[in-house]
């Protein structure tokens, strides 16, 4: 199986386990530090979808990446409307997301996820096609086909 088909497999897998994964992360159960729950408001139909997503958090700001672009429901729900709400472990917050492109901003975020977790990331990049010895330039044709959200907690909600 080639990498392309196989990280798409992986997806379609996710997807379908995104339910069970957002039922049991309610209930404490799962990666909750690492995991956040993400609300958009669908851009077709106006309900609220529930998408469970990898974080990273700066300063109070959080960062989620979209492996499959622009093309991922939720990033496309957030283009049409981006008042989102994220549950983080038993805290609910409203917030603003803001989707970047730039894939410099986006090879740096990639960057970061690395560092922190260089055996995961790691694992699923190079799933995606990136080289195991990789350089700058190699990263930001990578992240040119990935995208970027960052999500601020609307203070004022």
């Amino acid at each position: 199986m080639g990498k392309r088909r196989s990280a798409g497999f992986f997806y379609c897998w996710m997807k379908m386990l995104n339910p069970r994964i957002s039922q049991n992360y309610q209930k404490g159960i799962g990666p909750t530090r690492i995991v956040m729950l993400l609300t958009t408001t669908g851009r077709k139909s106006g309900l609220p979808h529930v998408t469970p997503l990898q974080y990273e958090e700066i300063d109070g700001v959080y960062y989620i990446g979209s492996a499959r672009g622009a093309q991922a429901d939720w990033y496309r729900n957030i283009q049409a409307n981006p008042q989102v709400e994220i549950q983080i472990r038993q805290r609910c917050l409203h917030a603003i997301a803001e989707p970047v492109s730039d894939a410099g901003r986006i090879a740096d975020f990639l960057a970061l996820r690395l560092k922190r977790h260089p055996v995961f990331i790691g694992l699923l990049m190079r799933l995606e096609g990136l080289p195991l010895r990789f350089c700058r330039a190699d990263l930001e044709r990578f992240a040119a086909t990935k995208s970027l959200v960052i999500i601020r907690p609307d203070l004022q909600a």
